[in-house]
């Protein structure tokens, strides 16, 4: 094998595990979102307040409302 050809197998081997792992962060990701959405709907339906729920989350008040209008912007 060659040099060239032997770093073109390294450098793609490693291109696929990064791409794995992207895609691997991008479920949990969506999971966690997902996640936050309910809790979020769950914590207003208990009474938390808003700006409590925000501070919590790490979103601004308006995120918190977007998800509780089913607008997805956190």
């Amino acid at each position: 094998m060659t040099k060239i050809t032997s770093e073109w197998d390294r450098t793609l081997r490693e291109i696929r595990k990064a791409a794995k792992r992207r895609a691997k962060a991008d479920e949990d990701r969506r999971k966690a979102t997902g996640d936050l959405h309910d809790y979020i709907r769950a914590a207003r339906a208990a009474g938390v307040p808003i700006t409590k729920i925000a501070s919590e989350a790490g979103l601004s008040r308006q995120a918190v409302y977007d998800v509780l209008e089913g607008r997805s912007s956190a």
